[in-house]
């Protein structure tokens, strides 16, 4: 379906090239991302979280974000959430899941799906860093990690599960200690 460009209206900063389409009386936002663009939250030893697309951007449909690992790095503690599913397309270097009861280890092109509902988590697998794009859909979760990638210290179990609520998420750090463990990893 054509729409007609009534009007273009651009905004230009050091990380992003916007350009707002009105018509159809529909405003829809077209960006280019630079390659350093996005607000990036994390530890540098751990993982960091780079916001490429936010929920509110993409009318709640989908977020995106890249997560950049450290080696050895655990992204989140054992999780499940209830109302999204997440893709985790591996960009460079090995990342280890386990979903459900099952372990899996994804390279460069490999796409991990975390369904809604089931239990999961994810790691660098590697001894070199590694990144990955997560798709959320529908959006939300990436709020989540956002203000995870904003505390100071590690979480203890009861502000985890506070910051865990709004998103309907539970964790299980139980089972991460056992992952944590297993696996040599820095969480």
């Amino acid at each position: 379906m054509r729409t007609e460009i009534a009007e273009v209206a651009r905004h230009q900063d050091s990380h992003s090239r916007w350009t707002d389409f009105r018509g159809s009386g529909h405003l829809v936002h077209a960006r280019v991302l630079a390659a350093q663009g996005g607000l990036v939250v994390g530890d540098p030893a751990g993982v960091r979280d780079r916001f490429m697309i936010d929920g509110k951007d993409a009318g709640g449909r989908f977020a995106l974000v890249q997560h950049l690992f450290a080696p050895r790095a655990l992204a989140a503690p054992m999780h499940r959430h209830h109302k999204e599913d997440e893709y985790t397309y591996v960009l460079e270097g090995r990342i280890g899941a386990i979903l459900g009861d099952e372990e899996v280890v994804g390279e460069p092109g490999d796409l991990i799906f975390k369904p809604r509902n089931q239990w999961h988590t994810f790691w660098n697998a590697g001894d070199e860093p590694a990144s990955a794009l997560e798709i959320i859909s529908p959006a939300g979760l990436e709020q989540f990690f956002r203000a995870l990638g904003t505390t100071t210290e590690p979480p203890d179990p009861e502000s985890l599960a506070a910051l865990a609520a709004p998103y309907q998420c539970d964790a299980d750090l139980e089972a991460t200690s056992r992952i944590v463990e297993r696996h040599g990893l820095a969480f």
